[in-house]
């Protein structure tokens, strides 16, 4: 493995911010992971640049500046853009950057986008020189590199509790004709079709148009009017705006709101299309369909552009200015079914959504559609601010049946009708000629040949083109039926439209498919059935649902947080986009689980519009469950699954307007949460989180409990706030993980209304296996039947010691807390003394520096030190060995190192880029380490050996001899149980 060490591009220009004001305080890590090489060099070209300034946005400024008042909205209210105050400080902001930017000798006529609402800043095409100086500008607090992002109902209603007599609709709002009134949802995506009977205009007069009219500002652009592109709205869709600053719009694309790709109409209609509405594909009629909230208003924002692989993407840059304007025009509920970062909580979007959940806007995000490639820990946005959504099944039956002609049965999905009996080939073996054998078996567009295929049913391969694609494939080369066969057991079945006959069958079912193929040649036979639409047992979890634990926070912050349908889910797309010119389709991913959120969030804040957005969401998320509709547990792959699929749970919206008490928390508790992860020191000068108070990351006050290196035993500590109108008495309980005794302290709290009390939960660990996830649960029981239920998820291990300490020559300590009772005995590798080569780097052109790892090398490292160079200056690097890039540092300093563990042994080319520094070329001090396996005699650890207890910190004292001075080392001790390692750490000996 490797790890690349990263920071800002930029320090605070602010020695300190009160906690009120701490989202001026942020600036966003770079965002693209552009390798040295592949820079752009210093002086030469541009490319875009977002640029964040230290005053505050519009939503958070809580005043503070002498002659402008306060713009942060109180609880329950919408940021007011247009008043006095508003635009008293919109023109300081215009003034900070302005000022910034004359100050770095850029002209502020070259922004291309500003930021004032959610995020403060502007975007700008910029030359790396630019980029450079305005990140060292005072008032500047961050510089990064723009960077793209990608797109991550039929029977859901009904599914989810919405519909019928006894339903949510009916019973909190008096029909589907009421639920979402008053409500606004933004929705960030490739815009939106607005000619859909999803959003055809409502019933006048509306009985919230008083509402509507006091909250909302936005606007409706219409486009460019070329290729029909203009959009008119409605009083449905109420705003439509489009951001194309520097996007690669095809010529197929509508340069407007209106949507080409169709996930935009799709996440818009799930969240708050029209209810009722007839639904058809490919013809055939599939029923009525309906958004969670569909009296809810939209907004569309048009960030994401269709590309020529059907898939849409879009700019940071552009991203961030749709959740700005948003959140400025009044929308209640963004959701943001677009990809994110899964390793940190500080990139721009993440930050600009801070800003919009501290206006009170409820911000819905998708968890990803990673789960089935890159499995553990794929999941993405990670921030406490936002919901992370899942993707889970839905009970509408598409069942149907493959029957060989040996007479074996296998079970799988599919709509419409049967095909067969008939010949059954596998794709391999009626290929086109000069089709590659890979584009065959996957039956890629254009790869089949009419001669073999002709009126027979073809087995092919799930992977890289889309599924429809391939029996529209298999359709062109004139077969009448297929089979879609899994090769993985993570991937999930999906009940396609497809244009001929299809079933989708598991890896298992297709191996012997395949396998009876084989045997019988030319004879081979194949039925397949129509479909069943009998009810099917759901949920059960996507295939392709990211999953935690999560990166960002080590696992002590649970992600996703809560599942809701994203399977072969019916909702409006683009006819345009659409390979039918179907107005209505079905579609599978997080993408679609996270607009059912967003409208179920919709319709819990029309209930109770004084409630924040962690109101609504401890709502949702405590009141979810772990069961199917058979009342058994939720499964994955055949397994149960587990918080780390689904957070909290399936979510049950009518369960979620009474929770009786929620988890509450705001931007200083997300702040200090932010520290103790230690990523808000990657954004901010050194102390800055030294100021504000310490706490453990698994003490956010959270609707669920993660620990994700649980040491012996910890105590976590929560707070529950009374949501109701009277007084309640709540009894606490633990249902304790596997292998872990649990207590709460108090077991019993009396919340009178509107107020909060605390209580603690120990988990202490007995016999659980260390490194392996234990999960167990809390719950609030109310004396009037209330109940609020949270997750617990454990990772016991065996010791909890820091991953690297820094040591001065004279030698330092090391703290360890054990897991276990008996004795803690240490090994030392090194210490091993700093290879120093000096390169001579130009701004415009990167050097190389080669080093030679030997064998039996436990750790290698590169790196180069601020402390080397004058202030100011910026060094990036970058590892291979070969070909291959084996890691990268690319911070705001000449601080720079990428570790390798157990490395192979040979030479390595590290790519040296001088970024920026006064002198025009600079001596590079590259620093390699080779950590051997065995001490060396300059480094001991006293006491070598101590017995130690369950969770009771252990010290270690670090004593250096023999080191020359002025000099670096690194090594690396080895903490045992006596008969395994329990624990790591590297330790680095500055000069």
């Amino acid at each position: 493995m490797y790890l690349t060490h990263r920071r800002g591009r930029s320090a605070l220009a602010v020695s300190s911010i009160a906690t009120a004001s701490v989202v001026a305080a942020m600036a966003a890590v770079p965002l693209s992971l552009v390798s040295p090489a592949a820079a752009t060099a210093a002086g030469s070209g541009t490319q875009g640049y977002i640029v964040q300034i230290a005053a505050a946005p519009l939503a958070s400024y809580t005043g503070g500046t002498k002659g402008l008042a306060a713009t942060k909205p109180q609880a329950g209210k919408k940021v007011d853009t247009t008043g006095p105050a508003a635009r008293a400080y919109e023109a300081h902001l215009k003034a900070a950057r302005e000022a910034a930017m004359r100050s770095a000798g850029v002209t502020p006529s070259r922004a291309t986008k500003t930021y004032d609402v959610a995020f403060s800043g502007f975007t700008a095409s910029l030359t790396a020189d630019e980029a450079a100086r305005l990140e060292k500008t005072p008032g500047v607090l961050n510089v990064w590199k723009d960077e793209m992002r990608t797109a991550d109902t039929v029977s859901t209603p009904k599914f989810l509790g919405l519909d019928g007599a006894t339903g949510v609709w009916q019973g909190k709002f008096g029909g589907s004709n009421h639920a979402g009134e008053g409500m606004i949802i933004g929705v960030i995506d490739s815009g939106i079709w607005p000619e859909s009977a999803s959003f055809a205009a409502l019933s006048e007069p509306r009985p919230d148009a008083a509402t509507i009219a006091a909250k909302w500002k936005g606007t409706c652009q219409a486009g460019v009017a070329t290729n029909g592109a203009p959009v008119t709205c409605n009083n449905k869709l109420i705003g439509a705006r489009y951001y194309d600053t520097g996007a690669a719009v095809e010529p197929f694309e509508f340069r407007s709101p209106r949507d080409y790709n169709g996930h935009g109409s799709h996440t818009a209609s799930t969240a708050g299309g029209n209810h009722g509405v007839p639904a058809t594909i490919n013809g055939g009629a599939v029923g009525d369909i309906s958004g969670m909230a569909p009296q809810a208003r939209i907004a569309a924002y048009k960030a994401l552009w269709a590309t020529p692989t059907g898939t849409a993407s879009g700019s940071t840059s552009n991203l961030v200015a749709a959740i700005d304007d948003a959140v400025s025009d009044g929308v209640d509920v963004i959701n943001y079914s677009v990809s994110g970062s899964s390793s940190y909580i500080v990139t721009a979007d993440e930050l600009a959504f801070l800003g919009a959940a501290d206006a009170g806007v409820f911000v819905s995000t998708s968890a990803g559609n990673s789960g089935d490639t890159v499995g553990a820990s794929s999941v993405a946005h990670n921030s406490p601010w936002t919901m992370t959504v899942a993707a889970s099944t839905h009970d509408r039956g598409a069942t149907k049946t493959l029957t060989l002609g040996n007479g074996a049965k296998y079970t799988g999905l599919g709509v419409g009708a049967g095909a067969g009996p008939a010949p059954l080939v596998l794709s391999s073996s009626v290929g086109l000629a000069g089709q590659s054998s890979t584009a065959v078996v996957l039956c890629a567009p254009g790869s089949l040949d009419p001669a073999k295929a002709t009126g027979k049913i073809v087995v092919c391969d799930r992977g890289v083109y889309d599924r429809v694609a391939k029996s529209a494939a298999v359709k062109q080369a004139g077969g009448i039926g297929m089979v879609l066969a899994n090769t993985s057991a993570a991937q999930s079945l999906n009940a396609d439209f497809h244009s001929v006959p299809t079933i989708h069958v598991d890896n298992v079912a297709g191996a012997a498919t395949k396998a009876y193929v084989a045997a019988a040649g030319t004879g081979a036979t194949a039925t397949i059935s129509a479909a069943d639409t009998t009810p099917v047992r759901a949920p059960e979890m996507a295939g392709f649902s990211s999953y935690g634990p999560a990166i960002a926070g080590g696992g002590d912050l649970l992600k996703p947080d809560i599942t809701a349908p994203g399977v072969d889910v019916i909702a409006a797309v683009s006819p345009a986009g659409d390979a039918n010119g179907n107005s209505f389709n079905a579609e599978s991913g997080t993408s679609m689980s996270a607009p059912h959120i967003a409208g179920i969030a919709a319709l819990v804040m029309q209930a109770h519009p004084t409630w924040s957005p962690m109101w609504v969401k401890s709502a949702l998320m405590t009141t979810a469950t772990t069961l199917d509709n058979q009342g058994k547990p939720i499964q994955r792959a055949g397994k149960a699954a587990t918080p780390l699929d689904y957070g909290s749970g399936h979510v049950r919206p009518a369960e979620a307007f009474n929770p009786g008490v929620v988890f509450d928390s705001d931007v200083s508790d997300w702040i200090a949460y932010g520290c103790s992860i230690g990523q808000i020191q990657l954004i901010t000068e050194a102390g800055y989180c030294d100021q504000l108070p310490a706490m453990d990351p698994s003490d956010l006050n959270y609707p669920s409990i993660s620990v994700g290196q649980l040491a012996g035993s910890q105590t976590v500590t929560r707070t529950l706030t009374n949501v109701e109108g009277r007084a309640s008495q709540y009894a606490l309980s633990v249902d304790a993980p596997a292998g872990f005794t649990a207590s709460v302290s108090p077991s019993k709290v009396t919340i009178p209304p509107g107020q909060s009390r605390s209580f603690k939960v120990t988990l202490t660990r007995t016999a659980a296996p260390f490194g392996t996830w234990a999960f167990g649960s809390l719950t609030a029981s109310g004396n009037r039947g209330q109940e609020a239920r949270s997750p617990i998820a454990v990772k016991p291990v065996a010791a909890a010691a820091p991953a690297e300490v820094t040591i001065p020559q004279s030698g330092g300590s090391i703290t360890v807390t054990p897991g276990y009772a008996g004795t803690l005995s240490t090994s030392v590798k090194g210490l091993a003394q700093g290879d120093v080569q000096t390169v001579p780097t130009t701004k415009p052109v990167n050097t190389t520096a080669t080093v030679t790892i030997p064998a039996g090398t436990t750790v290698a490292r590169f790196a180069t030190y601020d402390a080397d160079y004058p202030a100011g200056t910026d060094v990036d690097i970058e590892v291979r060995r070969g070909t291959t890039v084996v890691g990268s540092s690319a911070g705001g300093t000449a601080e720079e190192s990428v570790t390798l563990d157990s490395p192979t042994a040979g030479t390595y080319t590290v790519t040296i880029d001088y970024f920026d520094g006064a002198p025009a070329t600079l001596p590079v001090k590259l620093v390699s380490y080779a950590v051997p396996s065995s001490a060396v005699g300059n480094l001991t650890v006293d006491p070598a050996s101590q017995a130690v207890s369950a969770g009771q910190p252990a010290t270690v004292q670090l004593v250096t001899s023999g080191l020359t001075a002025g000099t670096r080392y690194l090594g690396r001790v080895d903490f045992s149980d006596g008969t395994s390692d329990v624990a790591r750490t590297l330790v680095a000996v500055s000069p």
